[in-house]
Protein backbone atom coordinates (compact mmCIF):
# COMPACT_ATOMS: atom_id res chain seq x y z
CA UNK A 1 0.00 0.00 0.00
CA UNK A 2 1.09 3.56 -0.65
CA UNK A 3 1.94 5.81 2.26
CA UNK A 4 -0.92 8.09 3.27
CA UNK A 5 -0.59 11.31 5.25
CA UNK A 6 -2.29 11.65 8.65
CA UNK A 7 -3.37 15.30 9.00
CA UNK A 8 -4.46 16.65 12.39
CA UNK A 9 -5.79 20.04 13.52
CA UNK A 10 -3.56 22.46 15.44
CA UNK A 11 -5.93 24.80 17.24
CA UNK A 12 -3.11 26.32 19.30
CA UNK A 13 0.61 25.79 19.85
CA UNK A 14 0.21 23.13 22.52
CA UNK A 15 -2.20 21.09 20.41
CA UNK A 16 0.15 21.40 17.45
CA UNK A 17 2.98 19.81 19.41
CA UNK A 18 0.84 17.05 20.90
CA UNK A 19 -0.76 16.24 17.54
CA UNK A 20 2.65 15.66 15.97
CA UNK A 21 4.12 13.80 18.93
CA UNK A 22 1.07 11.50 18.99
CA UNK A 23 1.48 10.61 15.34
CA UNK A 24 0.43 13.30 12.87
CA UNK A 25 2.46 13.60 9.67
CA UNK A 26 1.12 17.11 9.13
CA UNK A 27 -1.02 19.72 10.88
CA UNK A 28 -3.31 22.43 9.63
CA UNK A 29 -3.44 25.70 11.51
CA UNK A 30 -5.19 29.02 11.15
CA UNK A 31 -4.47 32.55 12.26
CA UNK A 32 -7.24 34.37 14.07
CA UNK A 33 -8.26 36.70 11.25
CA UNK A 34 -8.46 34.19 8.38
CA UNK A 35 -9.51 30.90 9.92
CA UNK A 36 -12.89 29.15 9.82
CA UNK A 37 -12.40 28.18 13.45
CA UNK A 38 -12.09 31.10 15.87
CA UNK A 39 -10.11 29.72 18.83
CA UNK A 40 -10.61 31.09 22.33
CA UNK A 41 -8.33 28.99 24.55
CA UNK A 42 -4.63 28.25 24.87
CA UNK A 43 -1.72 29.99 23.20
CA UNK A 44 -3.47 31.05 20.02
CA UNK A 45 -1.69 31.09 16.70
CA UNK A 46 -1.44 34.66 15.47
CA UNK A 47 0.69 36.51 12.93
CA UNK A 48 3.11 37.23 15.78
CA UNK A 49 3.86 33.56 16.48
CA UNK A 50 2.96 31.96 13.14
CA UNK A 51 6.59 31.44 12.15
CA UNK A 52 7.49 29.83 15.48
CA UNK A 53 4.44 27.52 15.18
CA UNK A 54 5.43 26.34 11.71
CA UNK A 55 9.08 26.07 12.75
CA UNK A 56 7.99 23.85 15.65
CA UNK A 57 6.12 21.51 13.29
CA UNK A 58 9.16 21.33 11.02
CA UNK A 59 11.49 20.71 13.96
CA UNK A 60 9.31 17.74 14.97
CA UNK A 61 9.41 16.37 11.42
CA UNK A 62 5.90 17.34 10.33
CA UNK A 63 4.46 19.58 7.64
CA UNK A 64 2.33 22.63 8.49
CA UNK A 65 -0.49 23.89 6.27
CA UNK A 66 -1.86 27.39 6.81
CA UNK A 67 -5.63 27.74 6.45
CA UNK A 68 -6.77 30.99 4.79
CA UNK A 69 -10.15 29.60 3.81
CA UNK A 70 -12.69 32.19 4.91
CA UNK A 71 -15.13 33.66 2.41
CA UNK A 72 -13.40 36.99 1.97
CA UNK A 73 -14.75 40.54 1.80
CA UNK A 74 -12.87 43.57 0.48
CA UNK A 75 -11.39 44.27 3.91
CA UNK A 76 -10.03 40.73 4.07
CA UNK A 77 -8.28 41.14 0.72
CA UNK A 78 -6.59 44.31 1.97
CA UNK A 79 -5.61 42.64 5.24
CA UNK A 80 -4.10 39.64 3.45
CA UNK A 81 -1.90 41.90 1.33
CA UNK A 82 -0.78 43.69 4.53
CA UNK A 83 0.20 40.36 6.08
CA UNK A 84 1.69 38.62 3.05
CA UNK A 85 5.33 39.20 4.04
CA UNK A 86 4.69 37.64 7.45
CA UNK A 87 3.16 34.58 5.78
CA UNK A 88 6.06 34.30 3.34
CA UNK A 89 8.55 34.47 6.19
CA UNK A 90 6.64 31.79 8.15
CA UNK A 91 7.12 29.43 5.17
CA UNK A 92 4.11 27.11 5.41
CA UNK A 93 4.30 23.89 3.41
CA UNK A 94 1.01 24.78 1.71
CA UNK A 95 -1.87 27.23 2.06
CA UNK A 96 -5.48 26.09 2.20
CA UNK A 97 -7.85 28.45 0.35
CA UNK A 98 -11.41 28.68 -0.95
CA UNK A 99 -11.68 32.28 -2.17
CA UNK A 100 -10.68 33.18 -5.75
CA UNK A 101 -9.43 36.58 -4.61
CA UNK A 102 -7.08 34.99 -2.09
CA UNK A 103 -5.88 32.59 -4.78
CA UNK A 104 -5.00 35.51 -7.08
CA UNK A 105 -3.04 37.25 -4.34
CA UNK A 106 -1.17 34.13 -3.25
CA UNK A 107 -0.26 33.21 -6.82
CA UNK A 108 1.10 36.72 -7.29
CA UNK A 109 3.07 37.09 -4.05
CA UNK A 110 3.86 33.44 -3.18
CA UNK A 111 3.95 31.59 -6.51
CA UNK A 112 6.13 28.75 -5.19
CA UNK A 113 3.90 27.86 -2.22
CA UNK A 114 1.54 24.94 -2.95
CA UNK A 115 -2.18 25.70 -2.85
CA UNK A 116 -4.68 23.28 -1.30
CA UNK A 117 -8.33 23.89 -2.18
CA UNK A 118 -10.65 23.82 0.84
CA UNK A 119 -13.68 21.60 1.32
CA UNK A 120 -15.60 24.91 1.39
CA UNK A 121 -15.58 24.81 -2.42
CA UNK A 122 -17.70 21.60 -2.38
CA UNK A 123 -15.63 19.53 -4.79
CA UNK A 124 -17.81 16.62 -5.90
CA UNK A 125 -16.60 15.57 -9.38
CA UNK A 126 -13.52 15.01 -11.46
CA UNK A 127 -14.12 17.96 -13.81
CA UNK A 128 -14.09 20.26 -10.79
CA UNK A 129 -10.82 18.66 -9.67
CA UNK A 130 -9.37 19.22 -13.16
CA UNK A 131 -10.39 22.87 -12.93
CA UNK A 132 -8.53 23.38 -9.66
CA UNK A 133 -5.50 21.47 -10.97
CA UNK A 134 -5.41 23.76 -14.00
CA UNK A 135 -5.69 26.74 -11.66
CA UNK A 136 -2.42 25.62 -10.08
CA UNK A 137 -3.63 23.67 -7.05
CA UNK A 138 -1.50 20.75 -5.88
CA UNK A 139 -4.24 19.27 -3.65
CA UNK A 140 -8.01 19.40 -3.23
CA UNK A 141 -10.00 18.61 -0.10
CA UNK A 142 -12.96 16.60 -1.32
CA UNK A 143 -16.47 17.19 0.01
CA UNK A 144 -17.72 14.81 2.69
CA UNK A 145 -20.71 14.05 0.46
CA UNK A 146 -18.66 11.72 -1.77
CA UNK A 147 -18.64 7.94 -1.56
CA UNK A 148 -15.42 5.92 -1.67
CA UNK A 149 -16.14 4.63 -5.22
CA UNK A 150 -16.70 8.21 -6.37
CA UNK A 151 -13.36 9.21 -4.83
CA UNK A 152 -11.68 6.33 -6.66
CA UNK A 153 -13.17 7.50 -9.96
CA UNK A 154 -11.87 11.02 -9.37
CA UNK A 155 -8.36 9.68 -8.72
CA UNK A 156 -8.52 7.55 -11.84
CA UNK A 157 -9.59 10.52 -13.98
CA UNK A 158 -7.21 13.04 -12.38
CA UNK A 159 -4.18 11.14 -11.03
CA UNK A 160 -1.84 14.15 -11.06
CA UNK A 161 -3.31 15.97 -8.05
CA UNK A 162 -3.43 15.00 -4.38
CA UNK A 163 -6.75 14.13 -2.75
CA UNK A 164 -7.42 14.96 0.88
CA UNK A 165 -10.48 13.49 2.62
CA UNK A 166 -12.02 13.80 6.06
CA UNK A 167 -12.01 10.55 8.00
CA UNK A 168 -13.06 11.69 11.47
CA UNK A 169 -14.84 14.44 13.38
CA UNK A 170 -17.86 16.70 13.52
CA UNK A 171 -19.92 17.39 10.42
CA UNK A 172 -21.92 20.45 9.39
CA UNK A 173 -25.66 20.22 8.82
CA UNK A 174 -25.18 22.05 5.52
CA UNK A 175 -22.78 21.49 2.64
CA UNK A 176 -19.33 21.64 4.23
CA UNK A 177 -19.86 24.76 6.28
CA UNK A 178 -22.12 26.89 4.09
CA UNK A 179 -24.78 27.05 6.80
CA UNK A 180 -26.44 30.42 7.52
CA UNK A 181 -28.27 29.43 10.72
CA UNK A 182 -25.60 30.90 12.99
CA UNK A 183 -25.74 34.25 11.16
CA UNK A 184 -29.53 34.29 11.46
CA UNK A 185 -29.88 33.32 15.11
CA UNK A 186 -27.22 35.79 16.32
CA UNK A 187 -28.32 38.74 14.16
CA UNK A 188 -25.10 38.55 12.18
CA UNK A 189 -22.78 38.57 15.21
CA UNK A 190 -21.61 34.94 14.83
CA UNK A 191 -21.00 34.36 11.12
CA UNK A 192 -20.18 30.75 10.25
CA UNK A 193 -18.02 31.45 7.24
CA UNK A 194 -16.00 34.07 9.10
CA UNK A 195 -14.91 31.50 11.68
CA UNK A 196 -17.39 32.19 14.47
CA UNK A 197 -20.19 29.61 14.22
CA UNK A 198 -22.40 29.29 17.32
CA UNK A 199 -23.44 25.77 16.21
CA UNK A 200 -27.25 26.15 16.23
CA UNK A 201 -27.43 22.72 14.59
CA UNK A 202 -26.60 21.34 18.06
CA UNK A 203 -29.45 23.14 19.83
CA UNK A 204 -32.59 21.43 21.09
CA UNK A 205 -35.74 22.51 19.24
CA UNK A 206 -39.44 22.45 20.01
CA UNK A 207 -42.35 23.14 17.70
CA UNK A 208 -44.48 26.29 17.91
CA UNK A 209 -47.65 26.68 15.86
CA UNK A 210 -48.00 30.22 14.47
CA UNK A 211 -51.41 31.03 16.04
CA UNK A 212 -50.46 29.53 19.42
CA UNK A 213 -47.25 31.43 20.31
CA UNK A 214 -47.10 30.30 23.93
CA UNK A 215 -47.74 26.62 23.31
CA UNK A 216 -44.64 24.53 22.75
CA UNK A 217 -44.68 20.99 21.48
CA UNK A 218 -41.99 18.34 21.33
CA UNK A 219 -41.34 17.33 17.75
CA UNK A 220 -41.28 13.79 19.10
CA UNK A 221 -41.58 12.41 22.59
CA UNK A 222 -38.17 13.05 24.09
CA UNK A 223 -37.38 14.56 27.47
CA UNK A 224 -34.42 16.46 26.00
CA UNK A 225 -36.23 18.00 23.05
CA UNK A 226 -35.10 16.99 19.59
CA UNK A 227 -31.82 17.86 17.92
CA UNK A 228 -33.26 17.52 14.43
CA UNK A 229 -30.30 19.25 12.73
CA UNK A 230 -27.36 17.68 14.56
CA UNK A 231 -25.30 15.18 12.52
CA UNK A 232 -23.37 12.43 14.22
CA UNK A 233 -19.59 12.56 13.99
CA UNK A 234 -17.82 10.98 11.05
CA UNK A 235 -15.68 7.90 11.75
CA UNK A 236 -14.15 5.92 8.89
CA UNK A 237 -11.59 3.86 10.82
CA UNK A 238 -13.11 0.64 9.46
CA UNK A 239 -12.65 1.89 5.89
CA UNK A 240 -9.09 3.24 5.82
CA UNK A 241 -7.77 0.53 3.50
CA UNK A 242 -10.61 1.12 1.04
CA UNK A 243 -9.80 4.83 1.02
CA UNK A 244 -6.09 4.22 0.52
CA UNK A 245 -6.91 1.86 -2.35
CA UNK A 246 -9.21 4.54 -3.80
CA UNK A 247 -6.23 6.89 -4.04
CA UNK A 248 -6.65 9.19 -1.04
CA UNK A 249 -3.35 10.92 -0.27
CA UNK A 250 -4.20 12.57 3.05
CA UNK A 251 -6.51 11.54 5.88
CA UNK A 252 -7.91 14.62 7.60
CA UNK A 253 -9.27 14.83 11.14
CA UNK A 254 -11.64 17.68 12.02
CA UNK A 255 -11.29 19.43 15.36
CA UNK A 256 -9.32 22.67 15.81
CA UNK A 257 -11.66 23.64 18.65
CA UNK A 258 -11.46 20.21 20.31
CA UNK A 259 -9.49 19.52 23.49
CA UNK A 260 -5.84 18.59 23.84
CA UNK A 261 -6.94 15.11 24.92
CA UNK A 262 -9.16 14.71 21.86
CA UNK A 263 -6.42 15.66 19.41
CA UNK A 264 -3.84 13.45 21.11
CA UNK A 265 -6.01 10.35 21.52
CA UNK A 266 -7.43 10.54 17.98
CA UNK A 267 -3.95 11.05 16.50
CA UNK A 268 -2.58 8.09 18.44
CA UNK A 269 -5.46 5.83 17.39
CA UNK A 270 -5.33 6.60 13.68
CA UNK A 271 -1.52 6.49 13.66
CA UNK A 272 -1.62 3.00 15.15
CA UNK A 273 -4.40 1.88 12.80
CA UNK A 274 -2.60 3.13 9.67
CA UNK A 275 0.72 1.63 10.76
CA UNK A 276 -0.91 -1.75 11.39
CA UNK A 277 -2.53 -1.65 7.95
CA UNK A 278 0.92 -1.20 6.40
CA UNK A 279 2.01 -4.39 8.14
CA UNK A 280 -1.25 -6.29 7.60
CA UNK A 281 -3.74 -4.95 5.03
CA UNK A 282 -6.40 -7.27 6.45
CA UNK A 283 -6.00 -6.09 10.04
CA UNK A 284 -9.11 -5.90 12.22
CA UNK A 285 -9.90 -2.24 12.97
CA UNK A 286 -12.45 -2.93 15.74
CA UNK A 287 -10.00 -2.24 18.58
CA UNK A 288 -9.32 1.21 17.12
CA UNK A 289 -13.02 1.95 16.86
CA UNK A 290 -13.28 1.10 20.57
CA UNK A 291 -10.45 3.54 21.28
CA UNK A 292 -12.26 6.29 19.38
CA UNK A 293 -15.31 5.81 21.60
CA UNK A 294 -13.18 7.14 24.45
CA UNK A 295 -13.05 10.67 22.98
CA UNK A 296 -15.90 13.15 22.69
CA UNK A 297 -18.46 12.26 20.02
CA UNK A 298 -22.16 12.56 19.23
CA UNK A 299 -22.28 8.97 18.07
CA UNK A 300 -20.48 7.83 14.93
CA UNK A 301 -21.57 7.47 11.34
CA UNK A 302 -19.94 6.63 8.01
CA UNK A 303 -21.86 9.48 6.39
CA UNK A 304 -21.84 9.25 2.60
CA UNK A 305 -18.69 7.14 2.35
CA UNK A 306 -20.38 3.81 1.63
CA UNK A 307 -22.64 5.17 -1.11
CA UNK A 308 -26.40 5.33 -1.44
CA UNK A 309 -26.69 8.81 0.05
CA UNK A 310 -26.28 9.79 3.67
CA UNK A 311 -26.39 6.86 6.10
CA UNK A 312 -29.82 6.40 7.68
CA UNK A 313 -28.42 6.73 11.20
CA UNK A 314 -26.38 9.86 10.48
CA UNK A 315 -28.21 12.23 12.81
CA UNK A 316 -27.98 12.42 16.58
CA UNK A 317 -31.51 13.07 17.81
CA UNK A 318 -30.58 13.03 21.48
CA UNK A 319 -27.08 14.50 21.80
CA UNK A 320 -25.96 18.00 20.97
CA UNK A 321 -22.69 18.09 22.90
CA UNK A 322 -20.06 15.48 22.21
CA UNK A 323 -19.76 13.02 25.09
CA UNK A 324 -16.67 10.91 25.70
CA UNK A 325 -16.70 7.27 26.67
CA UNK A 326 -13.76 7.99 28.99
CA UNK A 327 -13.15 11.04 31.17
CA UNK A 328 -9.95 13.02 30.67
CA UNK A 329 -8.43 13.08 34.17
CA UNK A 330 -5.18 15.04 34.01
CA UNK A 331 -2.14 16.07 32.02
CA UNK A 332 1.44 15.81 33.27
CA UNK A 333 3.61 18.81 34.11
CA UNK A 334 6.68 17.22 35.71
CA UNK A 335 8.26 14.42 37.73
CA UNK A 336 10.22 14.30 40.99
CA UNK A 337 11.79 11.63 43.19
CA UNK A 338 9.41 10.55 45.95
CA UNK A 339 11.66 12.03 48.64
CA UNK A 340 11.04 15.44 47.07
CA UNK A 341 7.60 15.17 48.69
CA UNK A 342 8.50 13.02 51.70
CA UNK A 343 12.22 13.62 52.49
CA UNK A 344 12.07 11.27 55.51
CA UNK A 345 11.42 8.24 53.25
CA UNK A 346 14.14 6.45 51.32
CA UNK A 347 11.97 5.67 48.30
CA UNK A 348 13.44 5.52 44.80
CA UNK A 349 10.04 5.89 43.15
CA UNK A 350 8.59 8.97 41.51
CA UNK A 351 5.73 11.37 42.04
CA UNK A 352 4.29 13.22 39.06
CA UNK A 353 3.07 16.80 39.00
CA UNK A 354 -0.28 16.89 37.21
CA UNK A 355 -3.09 19.34 36.51
CA UNK A 356 -6.46 17.76 37.19
CA UNK A 357 -9.29 17.98 34.64
CA UNK A 358 -11.73 15.67 36.46
CA UNK A 359 -11.69 14.64 40.12
CA UNK A 360 -9.40 11.79 41.17
CA UNK A 361 -8.95 9.76 44.36
CA UNK A 362 -6.39 7.33 45.79
CA UNK A 363 -6.99 3.73 44.71
CA UNK A 364 -8.54 4.85 41.40
CA UNK A 365 -7.56 2.69 38.46
CA UNK A 366 -6.73 4.89 35.48
CA UNK A 367 -5.32 4.57 31.97
CA UNK A 368 -2.20 6.43 30.86
CA UNK A 369 -1.54 7.25 27.22
CA UNK A 370 1.55 8.89 25.76
CA UNK A 371 3.06 8.99 22.27
CA UNK A 372 4.64 5.56 22.85
CA UNK A 373 2.81 4.08 25.85
CA UNK A 374 -0.67 2.96 26.84
CA UNK A 375 -1.32 1.07 30.06
CA UNK A 376 -3.50 0.87 33.16
CA UNK A 377 -2.16 1.85 36.54
CA UNK A 378 -3.41 2.63 40.04
CA UNK A 379 -3.22 5.91 41.96
CA UNK A 380 -1.42 5.06 45.20
CA UNK A 381 -1.48 8.53 46.77
CA UNK A 382 -2.12 12.21 46.06
CA UNK A 383 -0.06 15.01 47.65
CA UNK A 384 -0.22 18.78 47.75
CA UNK A 385 2.86 20.97 47.22
CA UNK A 386 3.71 20.73 50.96
CA UNK A 387 3.77 16.95 50.86
CA UNK A 388 0.50 16.52 52.76
CA UNK A 389 -1.54 13.54 51.60
CA UNK A 390 -4.94 14.35 50.07
CA UNK A 391 -8.13 12.30 50.13
CA UNK A 392 -9.19 13.72 46.77
CA UNK A 393 -7.69 15.70 43.91
CA UNK A 394 -10.16 18.31 42.71
CA UNK A 395 -10.67 19.72 39.22
CA UNK A 396 -8.12 22.40 38.18
CA UNK A 397 -5.80 21.63 41.12
CA UNK A 398 -2.10 20.97 40.59
CA UNK A 399 -1.02 18.03 42.73
CA UNK A 400 1.61 15.32 42.94
CA UNK A 401 0.49 11.77 42.25
CA UNK A 402 2.19 8.45 42.96
CA UNK A 403 1.34 5.44 40.76
CA UNK A 404 2.09 1.75 41.04
CA UNK A 405 3.80 1.87 37.62
CA UNK A 406 6.36 4.28 36.22
CA UNK A 407 5.35 6.60 33.38
CA UNK A 408 8.36 6.77 31.07
CA UNK A 409 7.29 9.40 28.54
CA UNK A 410 5.58 11.54 31.17
CA UNK A 411 6.31 14.88 29.48
CA UNK A 412 3.49 14.31 26.97
CA UNK A 413 1.40 11.76 28.86
CA UNK A 414 -2.34 12.11 29.55
CA UNK A 415 -4.60 10.18 31.92
CA UNK A 416 -8.20 9.04 31.53
CA UNK A 417 -10.69 6.70 33.16
CA UNK A 418 -10.63 2.99 32.36
CA UNK A 419 -13.17 1.41 30.07
CA UNK A 420 -15.95 2.97 28.00
CA UNK A 421 -19.07 4.51 29.47
CA UNK A 422 -22.21 3.54 27.66
CA UNK A 423 -23.72 6.38 25.63
CA UNK A 424 -26.81 6.63 23.52
CA UNK A 425 -25.46 6.81 19.98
Amino acid sequence: MKKVELLLPAGNLEKLEYAVRYGADAVYLGVVDFSLRAMRKGELITFENLKSAIDLAHKLGAKAYLTLNIFAFNKDIKHLIECIEIIKDANPDAILVSDFGFINILKKYMPDTPLHISTQTNILNYECVKFWRDMGASRVVLARELSIPEIAEIKQKVPDIELECFIHGAQCVSYSGRCLLSDYFTNGERISNQGNCCQPCRWSYKLVEETRPNEYYEINEDAHGTHILSPKDLCLVYHLKEMIDAGVDSFKVEGRTKSLYYVSAVAKTYRSAIDELYQNPNADMSKYFEELKKVGNRGYTTGFALGGGNAKDSYSYHLSKGLAGADFLFEFYGREKFNFIRPQFQDDGFVYLVKIKNKIKPDDEIEIISPDEQFKTKILAIYDEKGDELEVGNTNAQVYVKFDLEVKNYQYALARTVGIKEMEN
